[in-house]
């Protein structure tokens, strides 16, 4: 069971997101936080579907090795909303999120969180993606929800669980947890992989 390969270990959580923390804590694993700023660049180049997992590698590699003890495990994230081939980070002001959601609205988008477990001895990086369906949202609903929940922490400008994610959200295909920033179930299985071989 996870947690028994985990007692050797202190997690280390790099990540500021409060969503993170809730789903990290639900799933029972004990963990500090600690977050080193970096930038979110990668190559214009990049396929899109490599991005999240790039930058999640980005946020561990910053951990160095001198950082690390033997016995911490890192764990990382990022998370990317894509419509159209089009990437939405996280909005600066509410005439962006306002913009974003315009963009979403009654449309099919894919959420990819890519997550990287990192060792001083191993790193293993994957990627989560989950097809989301938006309702056509009028003006009014659109701003109601930038006004009253500020989604200027959230790639896209929503979260799941919030009200948008009630009244707006269709049907979604895959892990509804990787819409809210950790794809838990997939994150288990990949600790028990990643600290058993």
């Amino acid at each position: 069971m996870l947690h028994d390969l985990l007692k050797p270990y202190d997690v280390i959580l790099a990540s500021g997101s409060p969503r993170r923390r809730e789903l990290l804590t639900e799933m029972g694993i004990n963990f500090t936080i600690r977050t080193i700023p970096g930038d979110e660049i990668f190559p214009s180049t990049m396929p899109i579907h490599q991005v999240a997992g790039y930058l999640s590698k980005q946020k561990a590699i910053v951990f160095t090795s001198d950082e690390l003890n033997d016995n911490q495990l890192v764990i990382t994230a990022d998370t990317i909303v894509v419509v159209e081939n089009q990437i939405l980070n996280k909005p600066f002001n509410p005439e962006e999120a306002y913009d974003m959601l315009e963009l979403l609205s009654g449309k099919t988008h894919l959420v990819i969180t890519g997550v990287t477990l990192m060792t001083t001895v191993k790193t293993h990086t994957f990627s989560v993606t989950t097809e989301v369906v938006f309702k056509k949202l009028t003006p009014d609903e659109i701003w109601y929800y930038v006004q009253n929940y500020k989604p200027f922490d959230k790639a896209g400008a929503y979260g799941i669980q919030e009200w948008i994610g009630h009244v707006a959200i269709e049907r979604i295909d895959g892990s509804y947890f990787n819409v809210m920033g950790l794809p838990t179930h997939r994150l288990y299985e990949e600790l028990i992989h990643f600290l058993t071989k």
